[in-house]
């Protein structure tokens, strides 16, 4: 459980015990080293999931990622937010052309470039049998496999690791034996912002869409105008808080306004009414519904901000049915947006 802190005027966060990660960046290592990030499709190019692009889905802030470049380790981070959802960055221009074409898994991270570049190859007998049984990032003799993104890592080997690279590495695995104090985190909602600012921006100057609709379409991106009155023909309260005041209420897309088409965008049964802070929080990923009506919550929230939010965390929560509509546009929430991964 995290307790919130004050370093001056700034919250500080004490994050739970740290995870360990190992990413392969052969094609996209000084892309995301640059730009201080690590990004992966959610889907293989078939449209089928695959584990190592859903297990960006589990980071954390203050977990700790070794990257792994031309057969060593090129750098060391420590994640600065969760995992959100982003497009293709730019600065990748033809590389992976194969990839599903949807927005993608962003996480922020603070890298550093270590003095000792280790060859795994070179110490597979102190590696190899730490490596998990299960989704391993490297074969037995040191190469790494082709397919893999993010893959988890234990706590032995993570130390094992870096006790071959040195001192700075070793620093930031023992940290991950008690909390850690984080800087304020980004959240990825900023990023998020300046995505659907540029979907406005070309909606705005669409001269096929007619003025009236351009006007209830962004209204909708605030969870206002015609697409709220559409949510409130089948929605009368917030599914958690219950809420009833509709001056307290948001029209909040299930499907993300910024994942929809504009038909999308105005129907109602792709809405909730939740208030302000369940809004957040569903946007975000941390909470998603299944379609009976049983609320989820996601490994990486923290339960202590939930539960003063309104979401009972010790509680087996269910806010209802859904419509037929409603449940399709869960499916999509449950697949794209929430945070946890279905292996």
């Amino acid at each position: 459980m995290w307790m919130p802190l004050m370093r001056g005027n700034s919250p500080v966060t004490l994050a739970p015990a740290m995870r360990f990660w190992w990413v392969n960046q052969n094609q996209t290592f000084e892309q995301e080293f640059n730009g201080g990030y690590l990004w992966s499709p959610k889907r293989k190019q078939t449209g089928a999931r695959n584990p190592f692009y859903d297990s960006m889905r589990e980071v954390a802030p203050g977990d700790v990622v070794f990257s792994f470049c031309n057969q060593e380790i090129a750098a060391i981070s420590v994640a600065q937010s969760y995992c959100y959802e982003c497009p293709k960055p730019e600065e990748f221009g033809n590389i992976g052309p194969n990839w599903h074409p949807t927005a993608g898994w962003r996480v922020d991270v603070a890298y550093r470039t270590p003095y000792k570049r280790v060859r795994p190859k070179e110490h597979m007998k102190i590696l190899g049998p730490l490596l998990p049984e299960k989704y391993s990032p490297l074969r037995s003799t040191g190469v790494g496999l082709q397919g893999v993104y993010l893959a988890s890592v234990s706590r032995p080997f993570a130390e094992a690791l870096a006790g071959l690279i040195g001192v700075e590495a070793q620093e930031l695995v023992s940290a991950a034996e008690a909390p850690v104090a984080l800087s304020p985190m980004v959240t990825g909602a900023a990023r998020i912002e300046e995505w659907e600012d540029h979907l406005q921006e070309q909606l705005d100057r669409n001269s096929k869409i007619k003025e009236t609709e351009k006007t209830a379409l962004i209204r909708a991106r605030r969870g206002q105008g015609i697409f709220k009155q559409n949510v409130m023909i089948l929605e009368k309260a917030c599914r958690i808080t219950k809420v009833e005041n509709h001056i307290h209420l948001i029209g909040s897309h299930i499907k993300p306004w910024r994942d929809s088409n504009n038909d999308e965008r105005l129907d109602g049964e792709n809405g909730l009414l939740l208030t302000p802070s369940i809004d957040h929080l569903f946007d975000q990923g941390f909470i998603s519904f299944e379609n009976n009506g049983r609320v989820l919550v996601s490994p990486v929230a923290d339960p202590m901000s939930l539960n003063r939010m309104g979401v009972r965390t010790e509680e087996d929560i269910n806010v209802g049915d859904f419509s037929s509509g409603q449940k399709r546009y869960l499916e999509f929430h449950r697949e794209s947006v929430f945070k946890q991964t279905a292996h």
